[in-house]
C-alpha cells in the first residue's frame, strides 16, 4: 500500500541541503574540473555554463566532452547525445526507486523536480525514506542545493582550465570514480549489496571488453539490480 501523508516544507528542503553538505567537496572538486575540462575543449565561458546548469549530468557531461570536436559536426552531436543517454540509463532505476515516496505527489509538481535527480540526493532521499521521513522537501532541497554548488563550482574551474595542461597530473581523472565509490559506503547492509555489486561489476566489465563504449554503465546496473532483487539481507 502507498503511502498517503507525503507532505513538502520549507524545513524538510533545509534538511536535504544539509545532509548534502558531506559530498560538498566531491561536487565542488568535480565541478572545478568540469570547467577545465571544457576549457581545455575550446567552449566559451557562456557555453560551459549552459552546458553544466541545463544537462546536469555529472558523469555524463565528461563522456560527451570525450567525444566533442570542434567546430561540431551534426555526428560528434549524435555521438554525445548517444553517449550521454547511454550513461544515464540508470537514471530509469534511480527513478523507479523514488516512486514510492514521490508517486504521491502531483505529477506537475514531482515531474519539474525530477530535473534535479543525481546519485547523492537520491541516496539521501532513499535513506530518509527508509527512516520514515515523508518530507519530500528532503529529495527537493537536496536537489536544488547540488544544482547550485555544480553550477557555481565550474566557474573558478573554467579560469583555471588554462593554468593546468594535463590534469592527470594532478589526479584530477580519478576524482570522478572516487566520488561515486564514496556514494556506496552508506548503502551496503550486507550480503545482498556485496553480491548485488560483484555481479554488476563484472557485467559492466565484461561489456565494457566485449562491446565497449559505455553500455557498460547501463548493462551493469540492470544485472546489480536483478541479482539484488533475487537476495536476501
Amino acid at each position: 500500500m502507498l503511502e498517503r501523508n507525503v507532505t513538502l516544507s520549507f524545513k524538510g528542503c533545509v534538511q536535504g541541503a544539509l545532509l548534502c553538505m558531506p559530498g560538498f567537496p566531491g561536487v565542488v572538486a568535480l565541478g572545478m574540473v568540469f570547467g577545465t575540462v571544457a576549457a581545455q575543449k575550446g567552449l566559451t565561458f557562456l557555453e560551459t555554463i549552459m552546458i553544466n546548469s541545463l544537462v546536469f549530468a555529472g558523469a555524463s557531461q565528461f563522456v560527451a566532452m570525450e567525444v566533442y570536436s570542434d567546430p561540431l559536426t551534426w555526428g560528434s552531436l549524435i555521438a554525445m547525445v548517444g553517449v550521454t543517454a547511454a550513461v544515464n540509463m540508470r537514471m530509469l532505476l534511480i527513478g523507479a526507486s523514488l516512486r514510492p515516496w514521490l508517486g504521491q505527489v502531483p505529477a506537475f509538481k514531482t515531474y519539474p523536480a525530477l530535473y534535479f535527480l543525481t546519485d547523492l540526493n537520491w541516496l539521501i532521499s532513499l535513506s530518509e525514506y527508509e527512516k520514515g521521513t515523508r518530507d519530500w522537501g528532503v529529495y527537493l532541497g537536496s536537489g536544488l542545493f547540488t544544482w547550485t554548488v555544480w553550477s557555481l563550482s565550474v566557474i573558478p574551474g573554467y579560469f583555471a582550465g588554462s593554468l593546468i595542461s594535463d590534469p592527470k597530473a594532478f589526479g584530477l581523472d580519478v576524482i570522478l570514480p572516487a566520488f561515486f565509490a564514496a556514494l556506496l559506503v552508506p548503502l551496503w547492509k550486507g550480503k545482498r549489496q556485496t553480491v548485488s555489486w560483484l555481479v554488476a561489476g563484472a557485467v559492466a566489465t565484461t561489456t565494457w571488453a566485449l562491446v565497449g563504449g559505455y553500455w557498460s554503465i547501463f548493462t551493469g546496473a540492470i544485472a546489480g539490480a536483478l541479482a539484488g532483487a533475487y537476495l536476501d539481507d
